[in-house]
């Protein structure tokens, strides 16, 4: 099971700011004037690094383990579903066709599973992500920063 959530950095710069980076996604760097505000700039940027990912068909790193100093950031809704099914079928190195066809519907729907700027019923990733064996299960906690 994997945590959909990335470890960041929240480091405070000279003037007050909240910096934020993801050891994960090396390349991916926000910031808020508050600590609650520089999450929420950290959340909508994961999420961003994840779609930009997914519409390159680029690998995406599970998250690593949280270190010392280190806060996760969780990955947004908007995008978990869609990162799950990803993962799902890299995993078992199956073509998007296959998949279509073990769902009964064309391929044209398994790719805007996929795609993120589509808005995917929960329902269907949770149909594919069945068909490959696979379960996305969501749980809550404190949002304390």
């Amino acid at each position: 099971m994997f945590n959909v959530a990335y470890p960041a950095t929240f480091k405070r710069d000279e003037n007050g700011w909240y910096l934020v980076g993801f050891p994960d996604f090396p390349r991916s760097h926000t910031d808020g004037p508050s600590l609650n505000e520089a999450m929420e700039e950290a959340i909508d940027c994961v999420g961003s690094s994840i779609s930009l990912a997914i519409s390159h068909k680029e690998e995406i790193p599970k998250p690593s383990a949280l270190k010392r100093g280190q806060k996760f950031v969780p990955v947004p809704f908007w995008i978990a579903g869609k990162l799950a099914l990803y993962w799902a079928i890299r995993e078992k190195g199956m073509s998007q066709s296959e998949l279509a066809r073990r769902l009964g519907v064309r391929e044209t729907v398994v790719r805007r599973m996929l795609d993120p700027a589509h808005d995917t019923r929960p329902e269907k990733l949770q149909a594919a992500l069945e068909a490959l064996g696979k379960r996305l299960v969501l749980s809550y906690g404190d949002a304390a920063a």
